[in-house]
């Protein structure tokens, strides 16, 4: 990986919560159906057999890339951010564009990101025209409809422990 994989506590609980019920539950439970569908003979149109091997593929698959991304994961917590004046890793940013249309965004880590919630990654096009303004700064971005500029209204952070 040539970049750090910032990501929130939140955004790393969650991804071990996903690699821990995949791990401990889920793979065991397949397995399990999988021996048994095996002892009953004929395999090559045993649906739960077959199934079964499909699905331990993707569920292996899935926990070499949550291993992975756990791995080079870099856990920054938004809260303990030292400069709040400017948008950082966690920040809450509300931008307007040039019809005064309101957005609320928080600056997440990537494999956190959910844009229907409001959470854009770090790296996200917008994410990286926003790092470092400040309050009443303009920013200028290339997105797939075209080129927008925005104004930073507010930055917030969680409240520090």
């Amino acid at each position: 990986m040539d970049r750090p994989n910032y990501i929130t506590p939140a955004g790393y609980a969650a991804l071990r919560t996903e690699y821990e019920q995949l791990f401990a539950t889920e793979r065991p439970a397949l397995v399990e159906t999988i021996a048994w569908a095996a002892g009953n003979g004929d395999r090559s149109e045993n649906g739960d057999y077959i199934y079964g091997r499909k699905r331990l593929r993707e569920i292996d698959r899935r926990l070499g890339w949550l291993s992975k991304r756990m791995k080079a994961a870099k856990v920054v917590d938004p809260a303990q951010q030292q400069d709040r004046s400017r948008a950082w890793f966690g920040a809450t940013v509300t931008i307007a564009d040039e019809d005064d249309q309101e957005r609320v965004l928080t600056l997440v880590g990537d494999d956190e990101a959910e844009a229907g919630a409001g959470r854009i990654g770090w790296n996200a096009p917008l994410a990286r025209a926003l790092r470092g303004a400040a309050v009443g700064d303009l920013r200028r971005v290339s997105l797939p409809a075209g080129e927008k500029e925005y104004e930073i209204v507010t930055i917030a952070y969680p409240p520090g422990r």
